[in-house]
């Protein structure tokens, strides 16, 4: 199971002395900034699923500005 980028980024802040007072300090809001951030990303992954149509995804096509 990949680490997520979140654990990553509070586990770096934990290294540092005022990283960890920090965190002692505000845990229950990095907690539940940690929850809200991952329900975040589920909804948007259930909202946004790759290929649902059967067909595959292609990003749009600039138009360049050139007329044909």
């Amino acid at each position: 199971m990949p680490l997520p980028k979140l654990a990553t980024l509070i586990g770096g802040l934990l290294l540092s002395k005022g990283g960890r007072r920090m965190a002692g300090r505000h845990a229950g809001k990095l907690a539940l900034a940690t929850l809200a951030f991952q329900l975040w990303e589920q909804r948007q992954t259930a909202k946004h699923p790759a290929g649902s149509a059967g067909r595959p995804v292609h990003p749009r096509r600039r138009w360049s500005g050139r007329r044909v």
